[in-house]
């Protein structure tokens, strides 16, 4: 007797919870990976929306002018965007360089996200915390 083995017909509330649990792995994934690397459950988030922003077109745009891991369709104009923290170990640097990279080099075409309020500061943290797991 051969059986065969099929998943079960879910009642709709079941595959809906099963949806839900199927969209929420990836975050949950980097939340882990980054609690691991000592990284807080909150930070993590924050990592995870500011690679939101940084990969929206109509927001951080990163991804015009930077190659960054995960994004499509990147630019060349600026710098790869890779082992960000061993670069800038101080936070406040990148948080300065996203605000107004015109003070620190006023000949930089980047765009002064904080300055001409692009982003917001708290928008500007997030793709700091994003910035800090490349």
């Amino acid at each position: 007797m051969h059986h065969t083995f099929s998943e079960p017909v879910l009642p709709k509330s079941r595959r809906s919870e099963r949806a839900l649990v199927t969209r929420l792995i990836p975050a949950l994934a980097l939340t882990l990976l980054l609690s691991g690397l000592g990284v807080s459950a909150a930070h993590a988030q924050s990592a995870a929306e500011g690679q939101k922003i940084a990969f929206d077109r109509s927001k951080g745009n990163c991804l015009t002018c930077h190659v960054i891991k995960g994004g499509d369709l990147p630019g060349s104009i600026g710098p790869e965007l890779k082992d960000i923290k061993s670069k800038y170990p101080d936070r406040a640097d990148l948080v300065a360089i996203l605000n107004d990279e015109t003070k620190r080099n006023p000949q930089t075409v980047m765009p002064p996200f904080g300055r001409n309020r692009i982003l917001t500061e708290q928008e500007i943290d997030a793709v700091v915390d994003f910035l800090q797991t490349l």
